[in-house]
């Protein structure tokens, strides 16, 4: 209504801070867990015994509540955005990992039998052959992982790392219903274009490896 116009037309050089924390906690987050993913999903597909592991650790670590991961962090990072950031990296694994095994899984096997015809050597063929053509799946594993990110990002708020879940904490705490509203409305819209600007990649991603335009 009116009052939350009102609100944001007063707050909204504070409001936008937020928001922009919130986008770089989110950015950052993924960008660590999708290469730490990748190395990891490297090593495992070289060895292959170390998958059950690697993906029981990691289903481990989802298990731990945000609070309680962020806790166990502190002492060690100390209150604030590169906590969250680690702990969000941390819960990312289960989803990219999985994500990028299923993609390379996928891959047909007249591929890489094509790519070792060629001489290629492991990367070269992992990079150059492969990943084009996983690359749906591995997207679809961001995708879920970039929306996960978001909600936690938000719990985060209460270690002060600021970001939008401040107007839902702040809003409860001082019964601002305004606040809590406006954070709601923002968390989703963010998260909603979050997922559809990664939908649109990964349907193009999945029309040129089936060779469409």
């Amino acid at each position: 209504g009116k009052a939350m116009i009102d609100y944001i037309v007063k707050y909204y050089d504070q409001i936008l801070r937020m928001l922009l924390d919130h986008g770089k906690m989110v950015a950052v987050s993924i960008v660590i867990s999708f290469a730490l993913a990748f190395v990891l999903s490297v090593v495992v597909r070289r060895f292959r015994n170390l998958s059950g592991v690697v993906l029981t650790v990691f289903v481990g670590v989802y298990c731990i509540p945000s609070l309680a991961l962020f806790a166990f962090l502190i002492p060690f990072t100390g209150l604030g955005q590169v906590t969250a950031i680690v702990a969000l990296v941390l819960y990312n694994q289960i989803f990219l990992i999985r994500s990028i095994l299923a993609g390379f899984n996928s891959v047909p096997s007249a591929a890489r039998e094509a790519a070792r015809g060629m001489g290629i050597g492991f990367m070269n063929s992992l990079l150059k052959v492969e990943l084009p053509l996983a690359l749906p799946a591995i997207l679809g594993g961001v995708r879920v992982a970039a929306i996960t990110t978001s909600g936690i990002t938000t719990v985060a708020a209460l270690i002060n790392a600021g970001g939008l879940g401040v107007l839902l904490f702040d809003g409860i705490r001082t019964m601002n219903f305004n606040k809590v509203w406006i954070g709601v409305i923002l968390v989703c819209a963010f998260t909603l274009l979050l997922n559809w600007g990664l939908s649109v990649l990964e349907k193009r991603s999945l029309r040129r490896a089936r060779g469409e335009r």
